[in-house]
């Protein structure tokens, strides 16, 4: 049996502004790769489903793990089989529930995401949030200079 799948996934939002970024790394074998993304006029939820989707689009087949943080983790709780947040429309879900369907992903939360991938991801959510701010909605990838840095691959 081979090593699953890792992705390590992070959203951001800004409440005062209601601007959002994700960002996600995934290491498919040894191959490493990333992207970012953001949105104006998002919600904390659909940042963090935004950077799902975005990780699992090109996913080879096979068993992927995801890791999170605790809030990100209570966002994503109903993809598996947990309780969504408070006041929370549930149609955002419906798509990623369809393509959860056919794969195996488990999730994995990280208590402190320091000198990991997860912080990494953390980062570039942030910086993916204040673009999206400044120039409005976008996707890109994280360029491999940066992706080679990542500790704890």
């Amino acid at each position: 049996m081979s090593a699953p799948h890792r992705l390590w996934l992070a959203a951001a939002h800004h409440r005062a502004f209601l601007n959002g970024g994700w960002a996600f790394v995934r290491a498919v074998g040894a191959d490493i790769t990333g992207a970012a993304g953001g949105e104006r006029r998002t919600t904390p939820v659909r940042m963090a489903l935004a950077g799902f989707a975005e990780a699992l689009k090109d996913l080879p087949a096979g068993e992927a793990l995801l890791h999170v943080d605790a809030a990100d983790a209570a966002r994503l709780a109903p993809l598996f089989g947990g309780e969504p947040p408070a006041d929370e429309d549930l149609a955002p879900y419906a798509p990623l529930v369809a393509a959860l369907a056919a794969r195996a992903v488990r999730l994995t939360r990280i208590a402190d995401a320091a000198g990991t991938p997860l912080a990494f991801a953390r980062a570039w959510a942030d910086l993916a949030s204040d673009k999206a701010k400044a120039a409005g909605p976008f996707r890109s990838p994280i360029p491999k200079t940066n992706l080679a840095k990542v500790q704890g691959l």
